[in-house]
C-alpha cells in the first residue's frame, strides 16, 4: 500500500547492525532487529570477562534498552535459522517468519576448529558472554582444585593453561591469565604457589600477532615471556582432550584449554545458497549486497570483502561499524531515489592489542606505539567506545583498581556444570 514504512529486517545486534539501526533514524522505515541474544556485547573486551578483571554489566547491554528511543524499531528475541529469499521472509526457529523489504544480515561469527567440532567441549572459544563465564569458571575452578590436590601430577596439569591461537585475543589472554596466577591469586592460596601456574601459548604459525609488523611481534613475543608465558611457535595442535593438547607429536597434560584460533562465519551464505569463502563469509558485492538480492545487505564477520590493500576487511569492530553506515546510506539513497553511494571503503583505523599491565602495541600504519604510553592509548580508546557513561567510569575504575592494588573483583565461580557445582560444594 502506498505511504506504508519500508520494512527492514536486521539480523543480530553487533557493531554493524546497531550501526546501521543508528543511521537510518529519522528515515520512512519500519525496523525489526533480531537477535538470539537480548543483550549487544562489547567483544573486544570479553576476554576481560573470561580472566576476571571485569564483571558481564561492564561490557553488555541488554539491546531493548539501546532501542528504548526508537519507537520506530522493534525488538525480537529469536533465533534465525534461514530465509526464503524469494518470498522476503525470515525464518525463526519457533516457526514465525518476518517479512521484509531489506534485509540487513549481521550475524557475526562462531569458532572454527578446522573439522574438529568434537574440540569444543574441552577448549571453549570466546565470543559470547556464555563463553567467557565458562572460560572464566574453569580458570578459577583450576587453582581451587589444585589447593586440594595431593597427586604432584594432577596439581601441575591443573595449574597448566593452554591458549591456542596468537591472534590479539590469544596474546591478551595468555597475558592476563599469566597476571591473574603471578599478582592476584598469589596470596589468596596456602597450598599452591600460583607463581607456578603455567601459561602455554601455542601457535602454528612462525610468530604472534601476525597481522602486525614484525617489530611489534617480536615486542609481544618478549613481553609475553618476561610475563612467564610459554610461547610456542610453529606448533599446530593436533588433538584436544579433557587430559590436554597435543602438538609436535607430544601431549602436554593440561585442565584449562582456551581455543583462539579461529572463527567461521554464521550459516547465512548456507541460508541464501550464495558462494562464500573457505570460512564461510558471503562473498558480497561492492555494496555490500549478496549477489542476486539486491534487497540483501551483509555486513561484518558474515562477508569477505576485499580492503583497500588488496587483503580482505579484517573482522573487528571498526570495520562492521562502518560498513553498518554505509549500509544506512544505500538505503536513505534507494528510498529517496537518490543517487547511490560509491563502493564501500574501508578506512583502517589502527590494530591495537593489549599484553599486559603497561604494555600493548599499536599499529595505526603511519606510527607504531610499544608499551606503556600504547597501553594508555589502548585503554582510552576501548573506553571512549563503550556505551553508556556508566560503562565507561565502571571500566576504569576496575582497570584503576587492577593497576594500583593487582586485584580482580569479578573473580566469581558460577553456572557450574553438574560436575564442577558438586565439586564447588565440597570446597
Amino acid at each position: 500500500m502506498a505511504g506504508e514504512p519500508h520494512r527492514i529486517v536486521v539480523v543480530g545486534a553487533g557493531f554493524g547492525g546497531l550501526e546501521a539501526i543508528h543511521h537510518l533514524k529519522g528515515a520512512p522505515v519500519e525496523i525489526t532487529l533480531v537477535d538470539r541474544r537480548n543483550h549487544h556485547i562489547f567483544q573486544p573486551l570479553l576476554y576481560q570477562v573470561a580472566t576476571a578483571s571485569l564483571s558481564t554489566s561492564e561490557i553488555a547491554w541488554p539491546i531493548r534498552h539501546l532501542m528504548r528511543g526508537r519507537p520506530e524499531v522493534t525488538t525480537l528475541l529469536g533465533e534465525v535459522t534461514g530465509i526464503d529469499a524469494l518470498a522476503r521472509q525470515v525464518l525463526l526457529k519457533d516457526g514465525a517468519r518476518l517479512a521484509y523489504d531489506t534485509l540487513i544480515l549481521a550475524t557475526g561469527a562462531r569458532h572454527a576448529y578446522f573439522g574438529h567440532d568434537e574440540w569444543e567441549p574441552h577448549a571453549p572459544g570466546l565470543k559470547a558472554i556464555e563463553d567467557a563465564t565458562t572460560i572464566r569458571r574453569r580458570i578459577l575452578l583450576a587453582f581451587e582444585k589444585a589447593e586440594r590436590e595431593t597427586d604432584p601430577e594432577v596439581q601441575d596439569a591443573l595449574l597448566t593453561f593452554v591458549i591456542v591461537g596468537a591472534g590479539p585475543t590469544g596474546v591478551e589472554l595468555a597475558g592476563t591469565i599469566a597476571e591473574l596466577a603471578r599478582d592476584t591469586l598469589a596470596p589468596d592460596f596456602r597450598r599452591i604457589d600460583t607463581h607456578k601456574a603455567r601459561v602455554v601459548l601455542v601457535e602454528a604459525g612462525p610468530r604472534v600477532l601476525a597481522g602486525y609488523p614484525d617489530d611489534l611481534s617480536d615486542y609481544t613475543k618478549q613481553s609475553l615471556e618476561s610475563l612467564g608465558v610459554e610461547v610456542v611457535l610453529g606448533a599446530a595442535v593436533t588433538e584436544c582432550t579433557a587430559d590436554g593438547v597435543v602438538y609436535g607429536g607430544k601431549l602436554l597434560p593440561a585442565r584449562t584449554i582456551v581455543w583462539a584460533a579461529g572463527v567461521r562465519a554464521s550459516p547465512a551464505a548456507e541460508w541464501l545458497g550464495v558462494p562464500a569463502d573457505r570460512n564461510g563469509r558471503i562473498i558480497v558485492e561492492p555494496n555490500l549486497t549478496v549477489p542476486g538480492h539486491p534487497e540483501i545487505f551483509a555486513i561484518g564477520d558474515t562477508v569477505s570483502l576485499a580492503g583497500p590493500n588488496g587483503k580482505p576487511v579484517p573482522g573487528i569492530a571498526p570495520a562492521a561499524k562502518q560498513a553498518g553506515v554505509y549500509v544506512a546510506r544505500v538505503i536513505r539513497a534507494r528510498l529517496a531515489d537518490a543517487p547511490a553511494p560509491p563502493p564501500f571503503h574501508y578506512k583502517h583505523q589502527g590494530s591495537l592489542a593489549q599484553i599486559g599491565k603497561k604494555r600493548a602495541v599499536i599499529d595505526f600504519g603511519w606510527i607504531k606505539l610499544r608499551g606503556a604510553l600504547a597501553w594508555w592509548i589502548w585503554g582510552i580508546a576501548h573506553i571512549y567506545f563503550l556505551i553508556s557513561v556508566r560503562s565507561r567510569l565502571s571500566v576504569a575504575l576496575s582497570w584503576l583498581w587492577i593497576h594500583t592494588r593487582n586485584q580482580r573483583s569479578a573473580r566469581l565461580i558460577t553456572q557450574g556444570s553438574d560436575e564442577d557445582d558438586s565439586h564447588a560444594q565440597k570446597v
